[in-house]
């Protein structure tokens, strides 16, 4: 067998078979910025951009990645969401939108990629809605911050 969990004693690809795991009670929070000039920042704020509101648009988008996620990543596993949101922190001081990402569901493997797919295409979606206006948009810092569930139990990000 090889020592590693994606791949077989012959070097092929394979999705992890978890059908002898216990169902569990999961979460996992991913977080991330977007960073903006102070005009395009202004206009975010003031739902003026060209596109319309950003962050409703936003906030649709990672839900609906996070959905997706499965179809994105290679032999990622398809999971029954039972909860997935987006929320946002619009930070005056630096022009900066951050991103948290939440998602849940009881199953046999955790939902860390949901939650990370979930912030990267809310802040791609904020990017394509300030892009008229702005094309140096910095995304940044994605990455888990928190998870439960499952036999590695609980991390939490420093």
């Amino acid at each position: 067998m090889s020592e590693f969990s994606h791949i077989d004693a012959n070097g092929n690809a394979v999705m992890v078979d978890v059908a002898a795991k216990v169902d569990t009670v999961r979460k996992a929070i991913a977080r991330g910025k977007v960073i903006l000039n102070e005009k395009t920042f202004r206009m975010l704020q003031q739902q003026a951009l060209p596109k319309g509101d950003a962050l409703a648009a936003a906030k649709l988008a990672g839900i609906m990645g996070a959905k997706e996620t499965h179809r994105l990543i290679p032999l990622c596993h398809p999971i029954a969401l039972s909860y997935v949101d987006v929320r946002f922190a619009v930070n005056e001081a630096d022009f900066t939108i951050g991103i948290e990402a939440e998602a849940r569901c009881t199953g046999k493997t955790g939902v860390e990629m949901e939650a990370l797919i979930a912030v990267q295409i809310a802040a791609a979606t904020i990017y394509d809605m300030c892009k008229a206006v702005q094309k140096d948009v910095i995304i940044s810092d994605c990455r888990l911050v928190y998870k439960e569930g499952g036999k590695s139990g609980v991390f939490k990000a420093e």
